[in-house]
Protein backbone atom coordinates (compact mmCIF):
# COMPACT_ATOMS: atom_id res chain seq x y z
CA UNK A 1 0.00 0.00 0.00
CA UNK A 2 1.32 3.56 -0.83
CA UNK A 3 2.10 5.14 2.07
CA UNK A 4 0.53 9.16 2.10
CA UNK A 5 3.91 10.67 2.32
CA UNK A 6 5.09 9.10 -1.14
CA UNK A 7 1.54 10.08 -3.12
CA UNK A 8 2.24 13.08 -1.95
CA UNK A 9 5.58 13.32 -3.55
CA UNK A 10 4.59 11.68 -6.74
CA UNK A 11 1.50 13.84 -6.93
CA UNK A 12 4.38 16.95 -6.00
CA UNK A 13 6.40 16.24 -9.16
CA UNK A 14 3.20 16.12 -11.37
CA UNK A 15 2.34 19.55 -9.76
CA UNK A 16 6.09 21.02 -10.89
CA UNK A 17 5.42 19.40 -14.21
CA UNK A 18 2.16 20.52 -14.94
CA UNK A 19 3.74 24.07 -13.59
CA UNK A 20 6.14 23.89 -15.96
CA UNK A 21 3.20 23.73 -18.92
CA UNK A 22 1.77 26.43 -17.04
CA UNK A 23 4.45 28.70 -17.50
CA UNK A 24 4.99 27.62 -21.28
CA UNK A 25 1.03 27.96 -22.26
CA UNK A 26 1.09 31.92 -22.95
CA UNK A 27 3.62 30.81 -26.00
CA UNK A 28 1.30 30.97 -29.05
CA UNK A 29 -0.18 34.42 -27.74
CA UNK A 30 3.69 35.86 -27.61
CA UNK A 31 4.32 34.01 -31.34
CA UNK A 32 0.76 36.19 -32.33
CA UNK A 33 2.38 38.92 -30.70
CA UNK A 34 5.70 38.69 -32.10
CA UNK A 35 4.43 37.58 -35.85
CA UNK A 36 1.90 40.79 -35.69
CA UNK A 37 4.48 43.09 -34.46
CA UNK A 38 1.65 44.33 -32.13
CA UNK A 39 0.25 43.52 -28.57
CA UNK A 40 -3.23 44.31 -29.94
CA UNK A 41 -5.54 44.05 -26.68
CA UNK A 42 -3.38 41.48 -25.09
CA UNK A 43 -2.62 42.57 -21.13
CA UNK A 44 0.39 42.16 -19.73
CA UNK A 45 -1.18 42.02 -15.92
CA UNK A 46 -1.39 38.02 -15.36
CA UNK A 47 2.74 38.13 -16.36
CA UNK A 48 3.10 40.79 -14.03
CA UNK A 49 1.32 39.02 -11.31
CA UNK A 50 3.34 35.64 -11.97
CA UNK A 51 6.52 37.37 -12.12
CA UNK A 52 5.78 38.48 -8.12
CA UNK A 53 3.83 35.17 -7.25
CA UNK A 54 7.25 33.55 -8.55
CA UNK A 55 9.91 36.25 -6.72
CA UNK A 56 7.85 35.49 -3.37
CA UNK A 57 7.64 31.36 -3.81
CA UNK A 58 11.60 31.80 -4.71
CA UNK A 59 12.00 33.38 -1.53
CA UNK A 60 9.88 30.89 0.37
CA UNK A 61 11.95 27.82 -0.61
CA UNK A 62 15.35 29.10 0.13
CA UNK A 63 17.38 27.33 2.79
CA UNK A 64 16.92 30.09 5.33
CA UNK A 65 13.40 30.22 4.89
CA UNK A 66 11.83 26.42 4.66
CA UNK A 67 14.83 24.12 4.13
CA UNK A 68 14.87 21.01 1.64
CA UNK A 69 12.19 23.20 -0.99
CA UNK A 70 14.79 22.68 -3.54
CA UNK A 71 11.61 21.76 -6.28
CA UNK A 72 10.19 25.00 -5.02
CA UNK A 73 12.81 27.54 -5.85
CA UNK A 74 13.64 25.69 -9.23
CA UNK A 75 10.16 25.34 -10.64
CA UNK A 76 9.60 29.03 -9.53
CA UNK A 77 13.24 30.22 -10.85
CA UNK A 78 12.63 28.84 -14.48
CA UNK A 79 8.62 30.11 -14.27
CA UNK A 80 10.59 33.81 -13.41
CA UNK A 81 13.03 33.24 -16.23
CA UNK A 82 9.96 33.08 -19.14
CA UNK A 83 7.92 35.42 -17.28
CA UNK A 84 10.51 37.97 -18.09
CA UNK A 85 11.39 37.09 -21.41
CA UNK A 86 7.08 37.33 -22.04
CA UNK A 87 7.26 40.68 -20.61
CA UNK A 88 10.07 41.89 -22.86
CA UNK A 89 8.50 40.89 -25.93
CA UNK A 90 5.44 42.57 -25.04
CA UNK A 91 7.31 45.74 -23.68
CA UNK A 92 8.99 45.66 -27.48
CA UNK A 93 5.49 45.95 -28.93
CA UNK A 94 3.68 47.93 -26.64
CA UNK A 95 2.74 51.44 -27.08
CA UNK A 96 4.68 54.27 -24.71
CA UNK A 97 2.13 54.45 -22.08
CA UNK A 98 2.07 50.10 -21.63
CA UNK A 99 6.22 50.03 -21.91
CA UNK A 100 6.51 52.34 -19.18
CA UNK A 101 3.63 50.93 -16.87
CA UNK A 102 5.43 47.48 -17.10
CA UNK A 103 8.88 49.01 -15.94
CA UNK A 104 7.23 51.00 -13.11
CA UNK A 105 5.10 47.81 -12.38
CA UNK A 106 8.43 45.45 -12.30
CA UNK A 107 10.33 48.44 -10.16
CA UNK A 108 7.52 48.16 -7.48
CA UNK A 109 7.58 44.57 -7.52
CA UNK A 110 11.85 44.57 -7.30
CA UNK A 111 11.72 46.79 -4.42
CA UNK A 112 8.45 45.08 -2.80
CA UNK A 113 10.52 41.53 -2.71
CA UNK A 114 13.82 42.80 -1.42
CA UNK A 115 11.74 44.73 1.40
CA UNK A 116 10.05 41.58 2.60
CA UNK A 117 12.74 39.39 2.54
CA UNK A 118 14.92 41.92 4.55
CA UNK A 119 12.53 42.28 7.13
CA UNK A 120 11.68 38.16 7.54
CA UNK A 121 15.64 37.58 7.90
CA UNK A 122 15.81 40.23 10.16
CA UNK A 123 12.79 40.21 12.01
CA UNK A 124 12.30 36.68 12.21
CA UNK A 125 14.88 34.27 13.62
CA UNK A 126 13.51 30.61 13.04
CA UNK A 127 12.49 28.61 9.93
CA UNK A 128 8.96 28.16 11.21
CA UNK A 129 8.26 31.64 11.65
CA UNK A 130 9.69 32.70 8.39
CA UNK A 131 7.67 29.77 6.75
CA UNK A 132 4.51 30.74 7.79
CA UNK A 133 4.88 34.58 7.55
CA UNK A 134 6.29 33.96 3.63
CA UNK A 135 3.81 31.23 3.42
CA UNK A 136 0.92 33.21 4.27
CA UNK A 137 2.00 35.91 1.60
CA UNK A 138 3.24 33.56 -1.03
CA UNK A 139 -0.96 32.28 -0.61
CA UNK A 140 -2.34 36.00 -1.22
CA UNK A 141 -0.03 36.02 -4.31
CA UNK A 142 -1.02 32.83 -5.41
CA UNK A 143 -4.63 33.93 -5.31
CA UNK A 144 -3.79 37.31 -7.25
CA UNK A 145 -2.34 35.36 -10.07
CA UNK A 146 -5.32 32.94 -10.53
CA UNK A 147 -7.10 36.10 -10.22
CA UNK A 148 -5.46 37.84 -12.86
CA UNK A 149 -7.90 36.45 -16.22
CA UNK A 150 -10.95 38.10 -14.22
CA UNK A 151 -11.05 40.84 -16.31
CA UNK A 152 -10.14 39.00 -19.37
CA UNK A 153 -13.62 36.79 -18.55
CA UNK A 154 -15.08 39.71 -18.44
CA UNK A 155 -14.45 40.82 -21.73
CA UNK A 156 -15.16 37.43 -23.31
CA UNK A 157 -18.86 37.88 -21.84
CA UNK A 158 -19.55 41.50 -23.36
CA UNK A 159 -17.77 40.96 -26.43
CA UNK A 160 -19.19 36.99 -26.74
CA UNK A 161 -15.53 36.18 -28.16
CA UNK A 162 -12.79 34.54 -26.79
CA UNK A 163 -10.09 36.04 -28.84
CA UNK A 164 -8.19 37.26 -26.33
CA UNK A 165 -8.23 34.24 -23.12
CA UNK A 166 -5.88 31.95 -24.68
CA UNK A 167 -7.42 28.29 -24.45
CA UNK A 168 -3.61 26.61 -22.89
CA UNK A 169 -3.10 29.37 -20.31
CA UNK A 170 -7.04 28.23 -18.82
CA UNK A 171 -6.45 24.72 -19.09
CA UNK A 172 -3.42 24.77 -17.81
CA UNK A 173 -4.79 26.82 -14.88
CA UNK A 174 -7.52 24.79 -13.90
CA UNK A 175 -5.23 21.63 -13.77
CA UNK A 176 -2.02 23.28 -11.93
CA UNK A 177 -5.12 23.89 -9.17
CA UNK A 178 -6.63 20.67 -9.46
CA UNK A 179 -3.07 18.81 -9.19
CA UNK A 180 -1.66 21.53 -5.88
CA UNK A 181 -5.17 21.27 -4.08
CA UNK A 182 -5.03 17.01 -4.53
CA UNK A 183 -1.22 17.97 -2.69
CA UNK A 184 -2.61 19.89 -0.01
CA UNK A 185 -5.57 17.59 0.49
CA UNK A 186 -3.02 14.46 0.99
CA UNK A 187 -1.36 15.91 3.73
CA UNK A 188 -3.82 18.73 4.75
CA UNK A 189 -2.10 22.15 4.40
CA UNK A 190 -4.84 25.31 4.86
CA UNK A 191 -2.78 27.49 2.75
CA UNK A 192 -2.50 25.46 -0.37
CA UNK A 193 -5.34 24.56 -0.19
CA UNK A 194 -7.17 27.92 -0.11
CA UNK A 195 -5.41 29.43 -3.56
CA UNK A 196 -5.24 26.54 -5.43
CA UNK A 197 -9.03 26.06 -4.60
CA UNK A 198 -9.72 28.73 -5.95
CA UNK A 199 -7.65 28.30 -9.02
CA UNK A 200 -9.17 25.46 -10.02
CA UNK A 201 -12.51 26.92 -9.72
CA UNK A 202 -11.59 30.13 -11.92
CA UNK A 203 -9.65 27.85 -14.42
CA UNK A 204 -13.39 25.89 -14.24
CA UNK A 205 -15.01 28.88 -15.21
CA UNK A 206 -12.84 29.93 -17.87
CA UNK A 207 -12.55 26.61 -19.55
CA UNK A 208 -17.06 26.73 -19.49
CA UNK A 209 -16.66 30.72 -20.72
CA UNK A 210 -14.36 28.85 -23.47
CA UNK A 211 -16.90 26.52 -24.54
CA UNK A 212 -19.79 28.97 -24.26
CA UNK A 213 -18.46 31.52 -26.65
CA UNK A 214 -16.11 29.52 -29.14
CA UNK A 215 -18.24 29.52 -31.63
CA UNK A 216 -19.08 33.28 -31.47
CA UNK A 217 -15.65 34.52 -31.88
CA UNK A 218 -16.16 37.26 -34.07
CA UNK A 219 -13.13 36.23 -36.10
CA UNK A 220 -13.77 37.91 -39.08
CA UNK A 221 -15.47 41.01 -37.81
CA UNK A 222 -12.13 43.18 -38.22
CA UNK A 223 -11.30 41.69 -41.46
CA UNK A 224 -15.26 42.64 -43.11
CA UNK A 225 -15.13 46.15 -41.52
CA UNK A 226 -11.69 46.58 -42.73
CA UNK A 227 -13.00 45.71 -46.82
CA UNK A 228 -15.31 48.34 -45.83
CA UNK A 229 -12.73 51.52 -44.55
CA UNK A 230 -9.17 50.85 -46.40
CA UNK A 231 -8.04 53.93 -44.49
CA UNK A 232 -8.81 52.26 -41.06
CA UNK A 233 -5.97 50.96 -39.19
CA UNK A 234 -6.80 46.64 -38.34
CA UNK A 235 -5.93 47.04 -34.85
CA UNK A 236 -6.95 50.11 -32.85
CA UNK A 237 -5.21 49.93 -29.98
CA UNK A 238 -6.52 51.15 -26.58
CA UNK A 239 -3.96 52.26 -23.78
CA UNK A 240 -6.05 51.72 -21.13
CA UNK A 241 -6.70 48.28 -22.34
CA UNK A 242 -3.11 47.59 -22.19
CA UNK A 243 0.16 47.69 -19.49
Amino acid sequence: MVSAEAARNVVGIIGNFVSLFLFLSPCPTFYRIWKKKSVEEFQAYPYLATVLNCLMWIMYGLPVVHPDSTLVVSINGFGLVVELIYLSLYFTYAPKNGRMKVVLTLLIEVIFAAAVMTGVILGLHTHKKRSLVLGVICDVFNIIMYGMPLSIMKKVVTTKSVEYMPFFLSLTGFLNGCIWTSYALIKFDIYLLISNGLGAILGAVQLVLYACYYKSTPTNVVAAADAKKPNRPKIQLSGSDNV
